[in-house]
């Protein structure tokens, strides 16, 4: 899976966010999935979740990818 970046603005309502989730090799953990989420132009905030398999780590960010498109991300 590629790293994938959605963003989500309208100007009329001042939201402007920016969300990216990427499945990376761990150090500690054999996978895991890299979410970094925040408001465009500032410094967002970075979660990082341990999974077995690269597979789950995949379906996690698949999910996640089909829950902020529901929300307007593009």
């Amino acid at each position: 899976m590629l790293p994938v970046t959605l963003q989500r603005m309208n100007p009329t309502k001042n939201v402007s966010r920016c969300s990216r989730l990427d499945v990376q090799p761990e150090l500690f953990a054999p996978w895991c999935l890299v979410r970094e989420w925040g408001r465009i132009g500032s410094p967002g905030r970075i979660m990082m979740q341990p999974f077995s398999t690269r597979a789950h780590a995949a379906a996690e960010a698949a999910r996640l990818h089909r829950r902020k498109t529901r929300k307007g991300y593009r």
